[in-house]
């Protein structure tokens, strides 16, 4: 036994995995799990992708370290490949490591660009656990233990038109998901975007989309902002862009960008050689194999299977989301369905007090579905004779 001891802030899951594939981890005794988890939705183009491997490893195998102070060709070409995905209007792109980054970047970005001072998040919202990011982030359980977070933000409600008249001429910048992952898949009503960006736009603020877990195919699309017909002033994307490998991005318009100077912002592992190699592998791979396209097929098979499945069960609510992005909204606290769905070599996570969340990626088979949704129905049906729904 080693002296320290690793911090969890996680729930330990009991699970030890010691292989992953494509949709699949195994444990040490080699058993098969199929997974819906993705270390929270992080391994969206599956597990070890072989394009992202193969450019990780090159890359290795010439420069690992080098900081955007220097010029190294795989930058160049990254970027050759973001223009394929990145909306046209955005002209500038900061690569970070982990969503929490991006957001910073962006809210620093919000108040240097306007003058002003005003944050604005939305209940439910998830956005990151370091103080800017939480400042901005709905969920009362990640804020109250580290109040006083950064000054002048307000919360206000998710999906409430009548509240965004508190966007005023004082806000910098509002910042919204589209789909609310951790505050329990939770998709924005379209009446709600379209008068979000208007009203973003009459007091000449900036609004940010958080795609840090719907973006990169996941919905069905590219970005899930797409769904909705808007642009977002600045977008900020992470966990899948990688590929598996720590990276997210902030894009920016020239006018947001010329307002920035040297020193601003930076990160010593930010736009990383072996970051750049994942990322531009991850592009091609989305496009070369209509990913978006694909997640948008099983994901309706998979939202349709789960209705199917468990319609008429008095501990479901419903199924919702977009694309492979879905979550099971219960009457109950999920835990118990989650351990079951694992003890059935499903690996699925929590979403706000009573969603079993589902990221699978977009390599799912029909085959999977099938397993996926016979075990959380299983699982459902023995939860149900465990307890009462309230």
């Amino acid at each position: 036994m080693t002296r320290l001891k690793y911090m969890r802030f996680y729930e330990d899951r009991g699970l030890e995995i010691s292989k992953a594939e494509g949709q699949y981890v195994w444990d040490p005794e080699g058993n098969l799990y199929l997974d819906f988890h993705t270390g929270h939705g992080v391994a969206f183009l599956g597990h070890r992708n072989p394009r992202v491997v193969e450019a990780i490893v090159s890359q290795l195998e010439n420069v690992a370290t080098a900081t955007p102070s220097f010029k190294v060709k795989i930058r160049e070409e990254l970027l050759a490949s973001l223009e394929n995905i990145i909306p046209p209007h955005l002209s500038h792109v900061s690569l970070l490591n982990s969503g929490s980054e991006a957001v910073e970047l962006a809210l620093k970005i919000a108040r240097k660009a306007t003058g002003r001072r005003k944050l604005v998040g939305f209940s439910g919202s998830f956005h990151g656990r370091t103080m800017g990011a939480l400042s901005v982030t709905g969920s009362p359980k990640y804020r109250s233990s580290f109040e006083p977070l950064v000054g002048d933000s307000i919360i206000l409600p998710y999906n409430s038109v009548e509240a965004l008249d508190k966007i005023d001429s004082e806000t910098a910048g509002v910042i919204v998901e589209i789909v609310q992952g951790e505050g329990g898949v939770i998709p924005a009503e379209r009446d709600f975007i379209k008068a979000l960006k208007e009203r973003v736009e009459e007091k000449e603020a900036i609004l940010v989309v958080d795609e840090v877990q719907t973006g990169f195919g996941r919905t069905g699309m590219i970005w899930a902002f797409q769904h909705y017909n808007i642009e977002p002033d600045i977008l900020v994307a992470g966990k899948a862009v990688g590929g598996g490998f720590p990276a997210s991005l902030t894009a920016l318009p020239e006018d947001l960008a010329s307002k920035l100077e040297p020193g601003d912002h930076g990160s010593t592992y930010g736009g990383n050689p072996l970051a750049c190699a994942a990322v531009k592998a991850s592009v091609e791979v989305l496009l070369g194999d209509n990913v978006a396209g694909k997640a948008e097929f099983m994901g309706k098979l998979l939202h349709d299977r789960l209705v199917s499945k468990l319609r008429g069960s008095r501990l479901v609510r419903g199924v919702r989301g977009l694309g492979l992005m879905l979550g099971v909204d219960l009457r109950v606290a999920p835990g118990g369905v989650i351990k079951c769905v694992q003890s059935r070599r499903v690996l699925t996570l929590k979403a706000g007090s009573t969603v079993v969340r589902l990221l699978p990626p977009y390599l799912i088979t029909e085959g999977d579905v099938e397993w996926g949704v016979e075990a959380i129905a299983r699982c459902v049906h023995e939860e149900l004779s465990l307890k009462t729904p309230t």
